[in-house]
């Protein structure tokens, strides 16, 4: 299990020990996609949608999952969580919503999962609030786009 740091050496599955590590600036920016039919987007950016502001709740969500991630995701730290950010931009080629999440915190570890989360939250409730009217829609493309902070450095996506 060499390199996969939520392992120990028996294999068992633990929280990593940070408490060596720096406190340093960190920052995640994830992205991801929601697809659906061009009818669907043009209901939500004109504001048709029954279950009213589907980009307002949705980014809203997103922010609340972003701060809920250690409750999610079984071996992620609690983090002090300073800035949470997620946008939520139409796109008609796509057709669909593109979602962008920054998170950042001053920590021992970094905040990618908080911002992968943020995404995968905003785009479930994206899909609820309109799944009335298009079930066929996709949640795709999640994933880093940068993290930055900590021993490993920088990532940024290519």
């Amino acid at each position: 299990m060499s390199g996969l740091t939520h392992f120990d050496g028996k294999g068992d599955a633990h929280m990593v020990d940070v408490s060596e590590k720096d406190v340093t600036a960190r920052i995640a920016v994830a992205s991801g996609a929601v697809r659906m039919a061009s009818e669907t987007l043009a209901m939500i950016t004109e504001g048709r949608a029954k279950k009213g502001d589907v980009l307002g709740v949705a980014r809203l969500a997103g922010i609340m999952g972003a701060k809920k991630t250690a409750d999610l995701v079984p071996l992620c730290h609690p983090l002090p969580i300073t800035k949470v950010s997620v946008e939520l931009t139409p796109d008609e080629d796509l057709p669909g919503v593109r979602i962008e999440a920054t998170v950042k915190t001053t920590g021992q570890t970094g905040v990618e999962m908080e911002a992968l989360t943020a995404v995968s939250v905003a785009g479930l409730t994206l899909y609820d609030m309109v799944k009335a009217v298009d079930k066929a829609m996709v949640i795709e493309a999640i994933r880093v786009e940068l993290k930055d902070g900590g021993k490993s450095g920088r990532y940024e996506a290519t």
